[in-house]
């Protein structure tokens, strides 16, 4: 079984990090003085919002202001996927999940194509048009035996989840939006959630290089700026979850499969990024290659922020390339005739 291994940081007290390599969650829907002294820190390159950061459409463009005015540089992103993973829900356009999109693949695969097409191009407008860069999406998962994916996957087949996310990747481009795919190499296999465990999946790599890698594969193909790691251990790849093995992000995902964009960590408060102390979850994220660490609840910020400090040496991350490429404001985007368009084709579509 697989056990933590003690990674000393500098002096027991302080955790060395990249510049802008952490993304931090909120406490809720205004920003605390705290807070902004938090988004300030070198170390913070991204704000991840929540259902707790979130009111009506007028609070978060607020927010979003707000957070900007405290350091432009940030980028600002969101869990919005559509169906159960709307964190924006009132006031916003109901999403369905992605799942749907696959069912209407099994009826007509050309009208699955432009529903996925539209389904990303209204979730990246409606978010940029609030003041968000980008969202954690989309779920490149198969839906197979876990509820924790469940209908966030498109299909249980890898073919069908590829083509549909080539699809949905384009509308995405359309609204001049950058995507992270989730969660690699696969967490659509297994039964558990990584929320409340380690799931384990014991299949060999090759078997995972026929089913769970393909889709994964083609969105790189198709321009997938980032990826999101799984907290799921492959044990016959390597005794580490995958967010902690350098097999699995440096000679799998980098080299194998030539991925150059950036590598995000799950939240590492699930019970999937184990109970180690912050500072060696943290240690141990960076050294398997995971750029980008997510901090998703304000005590785990807190208790970062007493202890981070930037490491000179390293390279900053290069978190700007998520920035959102357009400006659209919330009233003429739903006058457009494409909002129009792609709306109603949502709306009419009944899986």
């Amino acid at each position: 079984m697989w056990r933590w291994s003690a990674t000393p940081t500098a002096n027991g007290k302080t955790m060395k990090v990249p510049a802008r390599s952490l993304c931090i969650g909120l406490a809720g829907p205004q920003l605390l003085p705290e807070e902004q002294a938090w988004l300030r820190h070198p170390a913070v390159g991204a704000v991840i919002l929540f259902a707790r950061n979130y009111q009506h459409p007028e609070q978060l463009q607020a927010l979003t202001r707000a957070i900007r005015q405290t350091r432009g540089e940030l980028v600002i992103c969101v869990d919005q996927e559509g169906g159960r993973v709307q964190r924006f829900r009132e006031g916003f356009f109901s999403l369905p999940p992605l799942a749907a999109l696959g069912q209407c693949w099994e009826e007509d695969r050309v009208a699955a194509r432009e529903l996925a097409r539209a389904h990303a191009w209204v979730m990246a407008s409606e978010i940029v048009a609030h003041g968000c860069d980008f969202s954690f999406a989309p779920v490149l998962d198969l839906g197979r035996n876990t509820e924790v994916i469940g209908d966030r996957a498109f299909h249980h087949q890898p073919e069908v989840v590829a083509q549909l996310a080539e699809a949905w990747l384009a509308g995405l481009k359309l609204a001049g939006v950058q995507a992270v795919g989730k969660h690699f190499p696969g967490h659509g296999s297994v039964a558990g959630d990584s929320h409340h465990m380690l799931p384990e999946d014991p299949r060999p790599l090759e078997a995972l290089r026929e089913t769970d890698l393909p889709p994964f594969a083609h969105a790189f193909a198709h321009g997938l700026a980032g990826v999101m790691m799984a907290h799921v251990r492959y044990p016959a790849v390597d005794a580490r979850p995958a967010g902690y093995s350098r097999r699995w992000i440096q000679a799998i995902l980098r080299e194998e499969l030539g991925f150059a964009g950036l590598v995000f960590s799950d939240d590492l408060a699930m019970a999937g990024a184990g109970d180690a102390p912050l500072a060696e979850r943290v240690a141990q994220s960076l050294a398997a290659g995971c750029q980008v660490l997510l901090l998703c609840f304000p005590e785990q910020v807190a208790e970062a922020m007493a202890q981070v400090e930037v490491d000179e040496q390293a390279e900053a991350v290069p978190t700007g390339r998520m920035r959102r490429r357009v400006s659209i404001d919330p009233g003429r985007l739903r006058q457009s005739a494409m909002w129009a368009k792609y709306t109603a084709m949502l709306n009419a579509f009944s899986p």
